[in-house]
């Protein structure tokens, strides 16, 4: 992901200054949004809770195109190869995936250089659901059950290189076990599987399910947080099972690389616009979605440092995961 330093221009502070007041975005009317996973999913959720604030503050119309496939990779390489340069076309971009896809396959010819960082909105803890009728009431009873069927529970996942897929590696490292996992396009095949007892369980995020816990559809067993979270109080997490995982999957939104500096402040202004938005903040905890805006350099240095994570964890696993 190209990070440039980025400096308060006269832009960008008047418009941070002018807050709510409707502004009128001096590319287009209408943004393209590429989305590398089917609607309904955890980039789909992002989607719908930011777009109708962002269309007030840029003054512009948010076009979401679905393509699916490859973990995203699809949509990202066109976002880098094949999108204009000049403001008019973002994409939705989630880690790890967004570096796990070419960290992981060398066939993928992105990479985070190509693009312009422009906000992370959201890190979404990860979260094991199973369904209502699940014989699986507790984390421990799903645990015994893996150990007694050696790769026979499945498990779904949004994709291979997602934060699901790594989560449950991660687990089985930690535990000894091993899984049989099942990947989807996305979050919310992934869940709608769950949902029709199609597989033993999901492995998710919280910001794709929490509506089915709520309705009781799927009944959580575990939450990959350091601490319980209050809207889940009864959930408890990995850490307090000793097993040290902590994981999830963060969604922003990038464009590609060397944009018009004027069309970067303007999307950047719109997403710091955000921090302050009381009915955006209430919205985002109506819907379980864990807030943490990061924008321009900072989530630019935030994917960085990520992809240099997921380079050591995959490092670790790939022989196994390969076999």
């Amino acid at each position: 992901m190209k990070i440039r330093r980025f400096y308060a221009t006269p832009l960008f502070s008047a418009l941070l200054l002018a807050g709510a007041v409707q502004a009128q975005y001096s590319v287009t009317d209408e943004i393209r949004v590429l989305q590398g996973f089917k609607a309904g999913g955890g980039s789909d959720t992002l989607a719908q809770l930011t777009q109708p604030f962002l269309r007030e503050s840029l003054g512009a119309e948010f076009i979401n195109e679905y393509i699916p496939g490859a973990t995203g990779a699809i949509a990202w390489t066109r976002l880098t190869q094949q999108s204009a340069k000049d403001g008019s076309v973002v994409s939705i971009t989630n880690t790890p995936m967004l570096m796990t896809n070419y960290i992981m396959n060398d066939a993928i010819r992105y990479s985070i250089d190509e693009m312009t960082p422009i906000a992370n909105v959201v890190t979404d803890p990860g979260i094991i659901v199973v369904p209502e009728d699940s014989p699986y009431q507790t984390l421990q009873d799903f645990l015994t059950a893996a150990e007694e069927n050696p790769g026979q529970l499945t498990v779904a996942n949004s994709g291979v290189g997602g934060d699901d897929f790594f989560s449950t590696i991660m687990i089985e490292n930690a535990t000894g076990l091993s899984f049989q996992k099942v990947p989807f396009q996305g979050d919310g095949p992934s869940a709608t599987a769950a949902l029709g007892g199609q597989v033993d369980a999901s492995f998710n995020n919280l910001g794709n399910v929490f509506a089915h816990i709520q309705s009781g559809s799927l009944r959580p067993l575990a939450i990959f947080t350091r601490e319980r979270l209050d809207i889940l109080p009864d959930v408890p997490t990995m850490v307090e099972n000793d097993i040290d995982i902590v994981a999830g999957s963060s969604r922003g939104y990038s464009a590609p690389a060397d944009i018009p500096d004027e069309a970067r402040d303007e999307l950047i202004a719109a997403f710091e616009a955000l921090k302050e938005n009381q009915e955006f903040q209430e919205t985002a905890r109506e819907r379980a979605m864990v807030l943490d805006i990061r924008t321009g350099d900072d989530y630019g240095q935030m994917v960085q440092e990520m992809e240099g994570q997921f380079e050591e964890i995959w490092a670790e696993v790939k022989d196994d995961v390969n076999q």
